[in-house]
C-alpha cells in the first residue's frame, strides 16, 4: 500500500489514466483512485492540536503516566515524581508532607489520551523536557532548587531569590509547581524573621505572589494562607505606594475566584484598600479600586466598603476634576456597583453625589461613565422619595434626562427612561409605586490582570 505523497500521486495517476484513456473501467478502479485521493487529503490535514487537557502543566507535552495529587491537580508522572523528590532531598523535614503527596495513576484520563493516540496513529511519545520558553525546562527545575534554598538564608541571598522568583513565576508552568501549602510557605520564609523585611524583598515577594496568583488552581490556596493574606495585609498598611500598589493587585488577581471574596472581606484587607484608592497615585489608585471592585461582588463586602468610607473617597476624586478618563470610567463603574446596596445610596445623597451624577449626564463625553451615572441615579430615585424633587426641578430647568433619552447609548437611555418614569411616578395625583430596574448592575470593570 502506497504510504508516501509521491507514492500516492503516482499510485493516482496512473489509476485516473486507466479510468480517463481506457475505455472501459471497473467500479473496483475508481474506488481505489477515490482512496487515494482521500489519503493525499490527509496527508495535507494539519495534525490535531493535542487537547489541553491531555498536556502536563509542567512540560506542555502530551502526558505519558498522568497521576493525580492530593491537590486534584494532574501531572505527567515522571516530572511531578522528580521535582518532588527534588523538593525532598533540599528539605528533608518536608518528608511527612511531600509523603501525603500519593501519585494515584489518573486511569480516565490515560485511556482517554491512549484512546486519543490510537484513533490518530499516535505512538505516545517519551517525556520531553526542554521546550520553548514557556514551558518548564529542566534549566528551571535546576535554577529553582537552589533559589527555594536561599530564601532560608542571608538577606543578600534571599533578595537574589525572591528577584530571580518573581521573574520566574511569569512561566506558566512554574506557577503550577507552587500548587501545594508546602510550596506557599517555602516561598514565605523570609517572614519568618523578626527583623523588619527589606524593601526590596518585600517587592519582590509580593510580586511573586501576584504572578504565581494569575494561575486559577493557585488562587484558593493562596487566599487560604493566614500568613500570606497577613503579609499583603500589612504591606497595605505601611509599605511604599509601590509596594501597597502591588499588595493591592496581588489582592484583586485573588478576589477573581468567587470563594475568595469572603475570605479576603474577613481579613480585614478592604479598609486599607480604601485608604490606598484615597492616598495612593493613579496607578495605585487603579490596583485598590480593581481590587474592591471585584470584592464587592460579593454584597456583605460593598457593606464593610462603604463603612470605611469608600463613597465620599470616590466622589471628592472625582468632584476635584484631576482624574485621567479611564480612571474616572473605573471609579463612576464602582459608585454603581456600590449603589445596588441601600447603605451606598444613602451616602451618595449624604455627600452631593446627585448634583455630581447630574453633571456627568450634562458635560460628560464618555458614554459608559454617562450608562453608570444613570444606573446610579435610577437607583436613587427609586430608593429616595426626598431626591426626586432635586432631579425633577433639574429635569425641568435643563431637560438633562430627556436629552439623554434623545441623544444617549442605548443602555443610557433605557435607564434615563425609568427615572423619568419615576418622576412622573412621584406626582401627587399617582398612586402607584415604581418597580426597580431588572437589571441594575453596573458595566463591570475591564480588571486587567498585571504581570509586574
Amino acid at each position: 500500500m502506497a504510504n508516501t505523497e509521491a507514492e500516492l500521486k503516482q499510485n493516482l495517476k496512473e489509476l485516473i489514466e486507466s479510468i480517463v484513456d481506457g475505455d472501459d473501467y471497473t467500479v473496483h478502479t475508481a474506488d481505489n483512485a477515490i482512496r487515494a485521493l482521500s489519503a493525499l487529503k490527509d496527508l495535507k490535514r494539519p495534525a490535531s492540536p493535542i487537547p489541553p487537557h491531555f498536556r502536563c502543566p509542567l512540560s506542555g507535552n502530551l502526558m505519558t503516566d498522568p497521576v493525580i495529587l492530593a491537590t486534584g491537580q494532574t501531572f505527567d508522572r515522571p516530572l511531578i515524581q522528580r521535582w518532588l523528590n527534588d523538593i525532598l532531598r533540599i528539605y528533608p523535614q518536608s518528608h511527612v508532607v511531600l509523603n501525603r503527596c500519593l501519585l494515584a495513576p489518573n486511569v480516565l484520563l490515560q485511556g482517554m489520551i491512549s484512546e486519543w493516540c490510537k484513533d490518530r496513529g499516535i505512538n505516545l511519545p517519551k517525556p520531553v523536557f526542554d521546550v520553548h520558553h514557556e514551558q518548564l525546562t529542566e534549566a528551571h527545575i535546576h535554577r529553582l532548587h537552589p533559589l527555594l534554598f536561599k530564601l532560608s538564608l542571608s538577606v543578600s541571598e534571599q533578595k537574589e531569590a525572591a528577584k530571580e522568583l518573581r521573574q520566574l513565576a511569569k512561566i506558566m508552568s512554574v506557577r503550577a509547581l507552587f500548587g501545594t501549602r508546602q510550596m506557599i510557605n517555602i516561598l514565605l520564609r523570609p517572614l519568618s524573621s523578626e527583623a523588619p523585611l527589606d524593601p526590596e524583598l518585600q517587592d519582590d515577594l509580593i510580586a511573586a505572589i501576584l504572578n504565581l496568583s494569575i494561575l486559577d488552581s493557585n488562587k484558593r490556596l493562596l487566599a487560604e494562607n493566614e500568613k500570606l493574606i497577613a503579609f499583603l495585609i500589612d504591606s497595605l498598611k505601611s509599605g511604599a505606594v509601590q509596594t501597597r500598589s502591588i499588595a493591592a493587585a496581588a489582592l484583586s488577581s485573588m478576589s477573581s475566584l468567587d470563594s475568595n471574596k469572603d475570605i479576603i472581606g474577613r481579613s480585614g484587607a478592604i479598609k486599607y484598600l480604601v485608604d490606598l484608592l484615597e492616598e495612593g497615585d493613579p496607578l495605585a489608585m487603579r490596583d485598590a479600586g480593581s481590587a474592591l471592585f471585584r470584592l464587592c461582588c460579593a454584597r456583605e463586602n460593598i457593606v464593610r466598603t462603604v463603612r470605611e468610607g469608600a463613597v465620599q473617597i470616590i466622589l471628592g476624586k472625582l468632584v476635584n476634576h484631576i482624574l485621567v478618563d479611564d480612571l474616572v470610567d473605573q471609579l463612576v463603574s464602582m459608585l454603581a456597583l456600590l449603589a445596588t446596596h441601600t447603605i451606598a445610596v444613602e451616602a451618595l445623597v449624604n455627600h452631593g453625589g446627585v448634583r455630581f451624577l447630574l453633571d456627568i449626564l450634562r458635560k460628560s463625553t464618555v458614554e459608559r461613565v454617562k450608562e453608570n451615572a444613570a444606573v446610579i441615579l435610577h437607583l436613587i430615585c427609586y430608593h429616595n422619595r426626598e431626591k426626586r424633587e432635586e432631579i425633577k426641578e433639574e429635569e425641568l430647568a435643563n431637560r438633562t434626562i430627556s436629552n439623554v433619552v434623545q441623544n444617549g447609548s442605548a443602555t443610557a437611555k433605557r435607564k434615563a427612561k425609568s427615572i423619568l418614569n419615576c418622576l412622573r411616578i412621584d406626582k401627587p395625583t399617582s398612586q402607584n409605586t415604581p418597580n426597580p430596574d431588572p437589571n441594575p448592575n453596573p458595566n463591570p470593570d475591564p480588571n486587567p490582570n498585571p504581570n509586574p
